[in-house]
């Protein structure tokens, strides 16, 4: 494949992700326009408590991811029986998360959400009941994560977008009705979003069952010869704790790089509140309006870590010729991104409602924000190469340093307003960036004197045994 060909794969890939991500914030939206009109404590306790599904999500990231690498990988080196036992694995890892989280949670509802909103007043029961649903439906929301990460590293990246359209259709439809039409309150938007969730995790096994994905019958996997080797074991529990664990190792670099990009946000909100209320308000607002930008970088990412998956056994040189493409369509979108932000940061703000000196603080961030979104683009996509290739725990390692020198350089360059976390953002990408670039040529270099890294050394249900090289 040339250079146009891997860019255009990644863009066939990338944007139905893109797609994807974007449904999963136009729901909660859509469940806050609804809640609205019940008042400031049903607005509060739902907040909260998306905040706490947002943060239960990098935890089945660890099955979804892993599971999308690892058929990915599979598919890539033509092995039905490894793809399999990706799947096993994230299945595995989903029956293994899911009863702490959903009975775990139902159990510990109120301290639970007494935890997050502290005394809470009238928020507080309803943040409880709301609770009441929507933990024990996480079990519907982790398994259409591992449905997706199958299809995924299947390479069909558009049935789980339209799968998110399709949930988000049908809490479009429901929220009126449970809300307000039933007198439910958030219980009626809980429900409404599990109800939609479950119709879309429905339909995902069903295209599975189907066939819709590209997981067998395909030429690929009919043309290439299996791995001459593979390590067996006759005790079927044995083997799917082996499928289980492969799943965990692969998947917890990136479900780790997710929680620490989380926690570091939630710690700079308690950096910036040194500044003031209006820069607070400011900040929070204009830091949605980002994330628009930031899920196109993680699309990129994706189609990244499964396109270069996919490569299992091209050598080193088709790897390093996806990163060059990943760094050139997701530098460009964080151009544009930047480009925008600066020129139309006012509009935004007013378009988010914010008015005054929030609207101002916003605006001075956003504009500021243009060094870094370039480069965070360019760290992440080049992250889904090493995703895909097995070197992802470094790359978790880079981003953990990074934002522990990102809090304490805002810290010290408070003085200089948003614009100073602005440029501690920066700088402090700027190094990850220069840490991921060494990493990147490094283990190119280990390959060209190894003689090409060709195919996988050696397969255990279907994983290389030793993933953190190229």
């Amino acid at each position: 494949m040339g250079p146009t060909d891997h860019r255009r794969r990644l863009v066939s890939l990338a944007y139905p992700v893109y797609f994807e991500l974007l449904a999963g914030v136009t729901a909660g939206i859509i469940n806050m326009v609804w809640v609205a009109r019940l008042g400031g404590d049903a607005v509060a306790a739902v907040a909260v408590a998306t905040n706490v599904e947002n943060v239960l999500l990098g935890v089945i990231l660890m099955a979804g991811s892993g599971t999308t690498v690892l058929v990915a990988r599979a598919r890539g080196a033509g092995d039905p029986a490894a793809i399999r036992s990706a799947v096993r694995g994230g299945w595995v890892l989903w029956a293994l998360i899911t009863p702490v989280v959903a009975v775990g949670g139902y159990l510990c509802r109120e301290p639970l959400a007494r935890l997050v909103l502290g005394a809470g007043g009238d928020a507080l029961p309803l943040a409880t009941d709301y609770f009441a649903i929507a933990l024990p439906g996480m079990a519907v929301y982790f398994a259409t994560n591992v449905v997706d990460g199958i299809l995924k590293g299947a390479g069909d990246t558009r049935t789980p977008m339209r799968l998110a359209l399709l949930a988000n259709g049908l809490i479009l439809v429901l929220d009126p009705l449970l809300i307000l039409g039933c007198g439910l309150g958030v219980r009626g938007a809980a429900i409404a979003t599990v109800a939609g969730r479950a119709v879309a995790l429905v339909c995902g096994i069903l295209a599975l069952r189907g066939g819709v994905a590209p997981l067998k019958g395909r030429g690929e996997l009919r043309d290439k010869p299996p791995p001459a080797r593979r390590y067996k074991t006759a005790n079927p529990a044995k083997r799917l704790i082996a499928d289980a664990r492969g799943t965990a190792a692969t998947g917890l670099p990136m479900s780790a790089d997710f929680v620490v990009r989380m926690t570091g946000a939630l710690a700079l909100v308690a950096v910036v509140a040194r500044l003031g209320v209006e820069e607070v308000a400011g900040y929070g607002i204009a830091t949605k309006a980002m994330y628009l930008a930031t899920m196109a970088f993680y699309s990129v990412r994706q189609a990244a870590a499964i396109h270069t998956a996919h490569l299992l056994g091209a050598g080193s040189d088709a790897r390093r010729a996806v990163g060059r493409q990943a760094l050139l369509v997701a530098g460009a979108l964080g151009l544009v991104a930047a480009l925008v932000l600066l020129a139309a940061g006012p509009w935004i703000m007013r378009g988010f409602g914010a008015g005054g000196e929030v609207a101002d603080a916003g605006a001075l961030y956003l504009r500021c924000l243009g060094p870094y979104l370039v480069l965070l683009a360019c760290f992440i996509a080049l992250g889904g190469v090493f995703e895909g290739s097995g070197s992802s725990p470094a790359l978790a390692r880079i981003t953990a340093c990074g934002v522990v020198l990102q809090l304490a350089l805002a810290y010290a360059l408070l003085g200089l307003g948003l614009p100073g976390v602005c440029l501690a953002m920066a700088v402090s990408m700027a190094l990850q960036c220069t840490g991921v670039a060494r990493m990147y040529r490094r283990t190119g270099r280990v390959q060209e004197l190894k003689g090409g890294g060709g195919g996988p050394r050696r397969l255990r249900s279907g994983v290389r045994r030793r993933s953190g090289r190229w």
